[in-house]
């Protein structure tokens, strides 16, 4: 009995010694567990199977996970999360909706600005028009403060002699219209004449009956749409009024514009952001300098266009041949519509008042002026300082016409090339300071790494012999 007593406490210190080896590979499988599936929370126990131990933690192991415990065999906890919805999008729909949402943003400032210009339009399109007269204008002043005419009177005397000239045409327009307008109406009455005749001669087997026909649907319609007519004179004094409201206002704009351009430009720099001031900066001379070269081009071909079609059409014996040339000159502001619009005009009036022949040969004089000035005149006055692609200056005519008329067709090809300029000019800024802001590289290959303008400059390359050694490497000369 004396030895029972000292059995019994080995077994039970030897359980006791098992049950703590038990209990630190417990703790050794519960560490390595939470390690590998990180805090467990309460949604993970929502997910983990009903079978699973530990998502029960207060219950008491089951015979397989007794078995787990005492063989200290790793648990597999089963864990079902869901992706990321921004990693479940293919990447080309991102792509494509990030461009989208910016498309929509950009194309809905297009619309409110449009709106904003719809809304003041006279104002705009009368402070363009000074833009352009005073990119006229401009070099007068400059070259009268050179010869040391103070800027007060420089700007008020080219001011006035150019408002005086642009007058003058005007009223000399004016003038040759009203006093031929009796003729040219005779010579149109026989012209229609003379076409009735041939339609009634011509194989097309047209009777007079037909054409009294038509010219009575003519005077139907004239008749019941008197109301719409007088509403249009009605509306024709609004477009007068406009107009001259217009022109006052490009007047005063042209004035303060030569007077004070350049601490206007200045003032409106103040405006653009302090980080893309710079590159404004820079950008800004370099339009003004396309405008200019836009606007003095365009009157020297409208004018050279003027005086040789004028002089075609004057020895053709056609009437108003120095109004239909003042029309040509003013049409030449607008790209390629005006010069078919004007051309057509000279052609239709030699057509009623002297005939096919002499027709054809206007047709023929206005193409071929029209073929030189397109390949020859443009490309050598204009140069490549407001190159713009013809279907560009299409569409752009077209939308400025569609947008403001004729005002809108007339400005839309310079600010086509404003933009060209401007929008290169900030490309290529954009570029340098890149490359600025690029730090230089160091070692023995940084002078092979630099960009070329930044590059020292090496020593003078050493000539090689004519006959290098045939046991020796050749020559490695330094870089230049």
């Amino acid at each position: 009995m004396s030895r029972v007593p000292g059995w019994l406490g080995r077994v039970g210190a030897g359980l006791t010694r098992m049950s703590e080896r038990l209990e630190q590979r417990r703790e050794e499988a519960r560490r390595d567990d939470d390690a590998d599936d990180g805090p467990v929370t309460h949604s993970d126990h929502a997910r983990r199977p009903l079978d699973d131990p530990a998502a029960h933690p207060t219950e008491g192991p089951t015979e397989e996970g007794a078995g787990a415990e005492h063989t200290g065999a790793p648990r597999s906890v089963v864990v079902v999360d869901r992706p990321d919805p921004a990693q479940a999008v293919p990447w080309g729909v991102r792509v494509a909706a990030e461009a989208g949402w910016r498309l929509l943003v950009l194309a809905g400032t297009v619309w409110v600005l449009m709106r904003v210009i719809s809304a003041v339009q006279l104002v705009v399109l009368a402070f363009v028009a000074a833009l352009l007269i005073t990119a006229l204008l401009q070099p007068a002043v400059a070259w009268l403060r050179r010869h040391g005419v103070p800027r007060g009177p420089a700007t008020a005397l080219t001011a006035i002699l150019g408002f005086v000239i642009m007058g003058l045409i005007g009223w000399f327009v004016t003038w040759q219209v009203m006093e031929n307008i009796d003729n040219l109406s005779d010579q149109v009455q026989d012209g229609i004449d003379e076409l009735r005749n041939w339609l009634l001669n011509s194989p097309f087997h047209v009777t007079d009956k037909q054409i009294n026909e038509i010219a009575k649907n003519l005077r139907d319609a004239v008749g019941a749409n008197t109301d719409q007519i007088t509403s249009a004179g009605l509306e024709g004094v609004t477009v007068v009024v406009e107009a001259l409201t217009g022109i006052l206002l490009a007047a005063f704009s042209t004035l303060f514009l030569l007077y004070d351009g350049k601490r206007i430009w200045q003032w409106s720099l103040k405006l653009v952001p302090a980080a893309a001031r710079p590159g404004v900066a820079g950008a800004g001379p370099r339009a003004w300098r396309t405008l200019t070269a836009y606007v003095r081009g365009t009157v020297i071909v409208a004018l050279i266009d003027a005086i040789f079609i004028g002089l075609g059409i004057y020895f053709l014996d056609v009437p108003m041949a120095v109004p239909l040339a003042v029309f040509i000159f003013l049409f030449a502001f607008i790209p390629l519509v005006g010069a078919v619009v004007s051309g057509a005009l000279a052609v239709v009036v030699a057509l009623v008042t002297q005939g096919v022949f002499a027709a054809v040969m206007t047709l023929v004089v206005v193409l071929a002026v029209q073929q030189i000035e397109g390949h020859i005149l443009q490309p050598f006055i204009l140069g490549r300082a407001v190159r713009v692609h013809p279907l560009a200056v299409v569409l752009s005519v077209a939308a400025g016409g569609m947008v403001a008329g004729i005002g809108g067709a007339v400005v839309a090809v310079p600010l086509v090339a404003v933009t060209n300029t401007v929008v290169g000019y900030l490309r290529a800024y954009s570029r340098e300071a890149a490359l600025r802001q690029t730090p230089r590289p160091h070692g023995a290959t940084s002078s092979d790494a630099a960009p070329a303008a930044d590059r020292p400059p090496g020593p003078p390359k050493t000539p090689e012999p004519q006959d290098p050694p045939a046991d020796g490497p050749p020559s490695d000369p330094s870089p230049a």
